[in-house]
């Protein structure tokens, strides 16, 4: 599993990376780089709930600049592999209690809590990329994971 879930974020910022170029040669459509945003606050605020941490108190859809984007695709990278190289098999179907941000408790499994940090990313980056299309880019780069694991 720890092998599996680093490959996936491992794609995650590659996919997000891909998609923050493209913002950018786009001259920075705005609802894009909100959604860019929101992907990685969200991962934050998932770390945390996966270490156990207290709830951190962030907006879920800051108002960032575009140019802080790309240092925060890698620190949020870093700090995913630097958690995921402290586990070990057993803890991924470790039940994790946290609150949402509505200060509603609930436990799930790690490996759910993973799962939906990297579908949360995929889902997030589909839209940035429809709005990058209404913004008028012509050619998206290819995010499809397959695509990644080819390479």
């Amino acid at each position: 599993m720890k092998t599996y879930f680093t490959q996936l974020f491992d794609y995650d910022r590659f996919a997000n990376l891909l998609i923050l170029e493209t913002i950018l040669t786009a001259n920075e459509p705005q609802k894009p780089v909100q959604l860019m945003a929101h992907l990685l606050t969200a991962q934050q605020v998932w770390l945390s709930r996966c270490k156990c941490e207290p709830a951190i108190a962030v907006a879920l859809w800051p108002d960032w600049p575009s140019d802080q984007l790309g240092q925060m695709i890698n620190n949020n990278h870093r700090a995913w592999i630097d958690y995921m190289n402290t586990l070990n098999e057993d803890d991924f179907d470790k039940l994790i209690s946290y609150k949402n941000l509505q200060g509603i408790p609930f436990e799930n499994k790690l490996v759910d809590m993973l799962t939906q940090v990297i579908n949360h990313g995929t889902h997030h980056r589909a839209q940035a990329g429809q709005q990058l299309k209404f913004a008028g880019v012509e050619k998206l780069p290819i995010t499809d994971y397959i695509f990644y694991i080819r390479d």
